[in-house]
């Protein structure tokens, strides 16, 4: 029986204390002909640990075992630039081909909750990102935020500046902070 590539990988996190998830071969069917992994290092350039992207049934799995982080919630999104020179805005914005408001944009992944001590865990999949998206021209970086994202969704009753909902601020970035890890996405 041929192992899927996703499955030899995740073992091999496993083996070396970076397991993100086991997923039974029968639940996804994984082209194991395209994947990518990004190293995330803070601003000092230590190695928090790594994210791994792989193609699975038209979608991309998102999975990553970080650690050195401040508990809480934080902003994690699929950057435009794969450059990361700290502060890592060098990676330019959230990755958004289609050119659509925050909370919709391609890079925008779910809120990464790490522990008490320090640790996360993250595995999602997203079909509003592809690899032909995320390996355009100048690449991609995954990007951890200080604070948590709102994915702009700031109700109507609240104001920015006595106007009523988000600022843009809000909307652009969705209030997550500023950039503490960064990874650019290599195949």
């Amino acid at each position: 029986m041929r192992i899927p590539r996703i499955h030899r990988m995740l073992a091999g996190l496993a083996v070396t204390g970076l397991a993100v998830a086991v997923v039974p071969a029968s639940a996804v069917a994984y082209d194991d002909s395209r994947g990518a992994t990004a190293t995330v290092r803070d601003v000092n350039g230590t190695s928090l640990g790594t994210v791994v992207l792989q193609s699975s049934g038209g979608k991309i799995v998102v999975a990553g075992r970080l650690s050195g982080l401040t508990a809480g919630f934080h902003g994690f999104h699929i950057h435009a630039v794969g450059l990361c020179e700290a502060p890592f805005t060098t990676a330019g914005g959230h990755l958004n081909p289609a050119g659509v408001g925050h909370g919709q944009h391609a890079g925008d992944l779910p809120l990464l909750k790490v522990a008490a001590d320090g640790r996360a865990t993250s595995v999602t999949e997203t079909d509003s990102v592809t690899f032909a998206d995320i390996f355009d021209a100048d690449g991609s970086a995954i990007i951890i935020h200080a604070l948590p994202d709102n994915y702009a969704n700031i109700p109507t009753r609240y104001s920015a500046a006595g106007i009523p909902g988000p600022d843009a601020a809000t909307l652009g970035t969705g209030d997550a902070g500023g950039r503490i890890a960064c990874g650019i996405i290599k195949r």
